[in-house]
Order: C-alpha cells, then structure tokens, then sequence
C-alpha cells in the first residue's frame, strides 16, 4: 500500500469515527434545528416585508391616483381635453408610475400616457373590468380590495388602481356637456404604479437577510462546535481513553472530573470503577499465590467426601439387598422349620409313624419344595452379581426362539394358551451369546405364560426394520398387564407381579443385564386387563462390544 492509499485510508477512517461520535451527533442536531429555525424565521420576515411593501405600493397608488382624480376634475368640468391630456402626459412621467388612463362609461380609452390607446375600447370581460361588469347592470361602487390588481408587465410588476369618476351635482349642471342626474358613474380613472422599486428593495432585503443568516449560522454553528467539543467530546474522548487503558491493564487509571453534569458523574463512577477493579486484581493476585495449595487441600476434602459417599452408598446398597434377601428366604425357611418341628414333635411323642406316613410324606414335600425355592433364590443371586463369560459367535435368533418354544410346549398345551409365530426367515445372524439369549427369550416367555389365564394367546416376532443394522424380537401376550407403578421399577432386583410364592423378581433384572452386554434395548408396553408386549432390539455386529464389555466385568469381579 503506498503513502497516499495509506492517507485516504486514514482519513476515511477519521471521518467515519467522527460521523459515529457523539459530538458530531450532536453538532448535527444544534446546526440542523439552527438551519430550519432560521429558514422559517427569514421566510416570515421576507414574507412580511413583501407584504409591508405591497400595502405602501397600493396606498401610495391610491394617493396618486385621488390627486389625479381632483387636478383633472376643474378641467373635466370645463371639457378641457387639452389641459386634461397635459396633466395626465406630466404625471405619468413621474417616477414609478406605469401608466394613466381615462375610461369613459362606454369603456373608450379617453386620455391615456400610452401613445395609440386614445380612442380604443376596452374589454369589459377583462380582468380589470370584472369587478364592475360582472353582472347585467354595472355596480356604482367597489370595494377597496376590488379596485386593486398587481401583474406583470414586461420584466416588472404593476399594480392597477382602478378610480370611478362620479358625477356630481356640478357636472350635472355644467352648461358645457352635462350629464343626466341619473347618471352615478361618468367614467374610469386607470392608474398603475411600478412594483420594480419594491421588487428590487426586496430582493436586497432577501439577500441581505440571506446573507446575515448565514454568517449567524456560522457563528452559531462555531460556538456550538465550541460547546459540544468542550462540554461532551472532550470528556466522551477522555473516558474512551480510559477505557482503553483499562483494557490494556492499567487498573486504577482516573480520568478528570470537569463538570458536576451527568458527564461528570460518569466520570467519577468511572474512577470509582477504576479503584475497585485495582483492588480486586489485587485481592486475585493474592488468591494466585495461595490457589495452589487451596486447590490441593480443597481436592483432597472433596476425594474423602466422594470416596465416603460411596461407601455410604455401598453399605446402603448392601444393607437393602441383606433385608430383601433376608425377607425372600425367611419365608421358605419359616416353613420348612415350622415342618421340621412338627415331625420332631410326632417322633418325640411315639406317634405312630406308619399312620400318618401320608402326612409326612406331604410335610416332606413341603420342606423339599421350599429348600428347592431357597436354593433357586440363591442360584438366581448369583447369576445376577457374577459376571459370567460371554462366549460371543454368530447366532439365529429364530432358531433361539424356537428352541424357547420346544422348552415351554407342553407347559402351554397344560395352561391352553395359543402360539402364534412370525417369524421373519430373512433375518441375519447376529453377534451374541447363544445361550444367554435363550435365557433372556425364556425369562420373558414364561412371564407372558404365567401372566395369562387360560385361552391366552402368546406372540413371538422377528423382524429387521428396512435400512437399520438391527433386529427386533416381540414377545406379546394378552394377559393381565403390568400397573404403571410397577413399570418404572420393572427391571430392579426383587420386583414382581406375581404372587408371593411364584417369583423372586429377579427374571427382569437377569434380563436387562444379559440385553446390556449385547448392547442392546428394552421396551416395555403395558396395558392393566390388556396384556403386555416386550421389544428388545439388538445390534447385529456387537463382537467386539461384548467381549470389551465381558473382559471389564471380569476384571471388576475377579
């Protein structure tokens, strides 16, 4: 960029910055108002002076025109055509005067200072003869406005007076030429006075009054450029300039307080801003050498209070699963001792045994079954906390199914609950642990299965949404249903809807577990009195998910 581009990049800037500043807003508010007050203000006065002007032009026409009427009214009198021409030729030749006719009643041009008018007649429906003529009898009189005309004659304005001549009693009776009495209106005195002398004053008044509102407007315009550069742009460039020296980091910079105005006040909260971000610098800069050590010491409060929360949550955690573990085997255990101590009260006795073998064979098979129900909570505990290996390969998820459905057969021809199967045969193998998603499909077909009264009717799909890398199982049947309450709790530990001595609710929750480890989802649909569907979609590729997730598991448990 060379010089010159370099001065009018500046200066444009400058110019820019100052059309934004304040104070040129300002200035250009003052000088503008200053122009349209002034504009206003020399309009009126020009106006009031044409007018001014214009009534003295038509008084002093009117003047002239009366003293006309009376020097040529002796001579009227005694038809002195001679004299009257003499005086009319000698008075038009007065400065200012345009012209000075004599119309008589008939509208001829009697006497007239312009050479070849004498003898013309006149166009009553003329502007000047309006006034009079207008209707079908001539008026006597006018009034005063209506005798007066002002237009352009060449390169200058003329007003004309138009002057009725009246007859009167000594005309009437003049032996020369009298008239009728009847008569009112012998003739017409034409009299036009010159505007040029006016026009010319005004138009000096109108330039000098130009001239003197533009020399005020530029004087006003430098004192108020004086009073908007001392009074705002300078203190507005001082703050600004503050400002900026904050910015760069010189906290505690003041700027000067120059007035008590609302500027003033700016700038003194301007200062007092400027102390307190001193001092808060200097209050983090103490902070700064100390931060270190407090963030250390902080840290380690917050470590001790998070590693004692955790054990709080630990041994809330174990204490809830001790009291629901201890709640579903005392009842099993209740019973097979309540059995026990019954036996041993028939053999304390002597009681023959032989007579109540039946009783004690049903008492036995009461203690076996509740041993067998301790045995599979406890079974079922286990596979819930261990995390057993996944052996990941690809698997047919139809094929799954369908060994489900060979497991549960017979119980469902006992119950006379109905089958029905769509299966999507297109559908692709998926990464998974085959026997883990028997388990996962058999826990929610034997839900279904004993969630149904007789004549239910269980559904199995499978299928794979177009354009996704996943397959989706339903397990649907038309059973009781599952409260709202329940649903949010559904796949917590030790949650069921079955009756007390059926479940341990500890299905769902296997489930939720063995459909995370394939990184999959569960959706559950319920309607009380309607039945219950399960969705579980499942990625097609999850190998290296699933080992990853089976190896973090066996770390976490070994």
């Amino acid at each position: 960029m060379t010089s010159e581009d370099a001065g009018r990049a500046t200066l444009s800037t400058t110019i820019g910055r100052f059309g934004r500043s304040v104070g040129a807003k300002l200035f250009i508010l003052i000088f503008s108002s200053l122009l349209v007050a002034l504009g206003i203000l020399g309009f009126l006065n020009i106006t009031l002076h044409r007018q001014h002007l214009e009534s003295a032009a038509l008084d002093a026409a009117e003047r002239t025109s009366d003293v006309m009427k009376r020097s040529t009214a002796y001579h009227m009198m005694r038809n002195d055509r001679s004299a009257i021409d003499a005086i009319i030729r000698m008075q038009g030749e007065e400065p200012g005067i345009h012209h000075i006719r004599i119309f008589n009643r008939e509208g001829q041009i009697s006497f007239s200072t312009k050479e070849g008018e004498v003898g013309s007649q006149v166009d009553k429906s003329a502007e000047a003869c309006t006034g009079c003529h207008a209707g079908p009898v001539p008026l006597v009189a006018l009034e005063r406005p209506e005798r007066f005309r002002t237009y352009r004659a060449a390169d200058e304005r003329v007003i004309r007076v138009i002057n009725p001549i009246n007859n009167s009693p000594t005309c009437s009776r003049a032996e020369c030429h009298a008239h009728p009495a009847g008569q009112n209106v012998l003739g017409v005195l034409d009299a036009g006075i010159s505007l040029a002398k006016a026009d010319a004053m005004l138009a000096t008044s109108t330039w000098q009054m130009a001239l003197y509102s533009v020399a005020a407007m530029l004087v006003i315009a430098m004192l108020s450029g004086l009073f908007v550069f001392w009074i705002v742009e300078r203190p507005v460039k001082e703050m600004r300039a503050g400002t900026e020296r904050l910015a760069a980091g010189d906290l505690g910079h003041l700027i000067p307080v120059r007035s008590g105005d609302e500027l003033g006040e700016l700038a003194v909260s301007f200062n007092e801003m400027s102390h307190e971000l001193r001092d808060a610098r200097g209050e983090l800069e103490e902070w700064a050498k100390t931060l270190e050590a407090r963030v250390k010491a902080k840290s380690t409060e917050l470590q001790r209070a998070h590693e004692q929360m955790i054990q709080a949550e630990k041994l809330a955690s174990l204490g809830k699963l001790a009291a629901i573990v201890a709640h579903e085997i005392n009842n099993p255990l209740s019973g097979i001792l309540t059995y026990s101590r019954l036996m041993r009260k028939w053999i304390d006795r002597g009681d023959d045994l032989a007579g109540k073998s039946d009783e004690m064979r049903e008492s036995l098979a009461l203690i076996e079954s509740e041993s067998r129900r301790c045995g599979d909570i406890v079974k079922n505990l286990l596979m819930f906390a261990r995390a057993v290996p996944m052996n990941v390969q690809k698997v047919d998820v139809n094929a799954v199914l369908n060994q489900c459905v060979r497991l549960v057969h017979h119980k469902l021809e006992l119950s006379g609950i109905a089958l029905g199967l769509n299966f999507d045969e297109t559908l692709p193998e998926i990464d998974g642990d085959p026997a883990q998603l028997e388990q996962l499909f058999l826990i929610f077909v034997m839900n279904a299965i004993d969630a149904m009264p007789h004549d239910g009717v269980l559904r199995l799909v499978t299928k794979q949404e177009v354009g996704t890398d996943e397959v989706t199982v339903i397990v649907e049947d038309n059973g009781v249903g599952i409260p709202e309450a329940v649903r949010a709790r559904l796949f917590e530990p030790f949650v069921t809807t079955k009756e007390q001595k059926s479940g341990i609710g500890l299905g769902l929750a296997i489930a939720r577990r063995v459909v995370e480890r394939h990184a999959g989802t569960i959706e559950v649909k319920s309607e009380v009195g309607r039945g219950t569907s399960f969705i579980v979609t499942l990625p097609i590729e999850t190998r290296a998910y699933a080992e990853a997730l089976a190896e973090v598991r066996e770390g976490g448990t070994s």
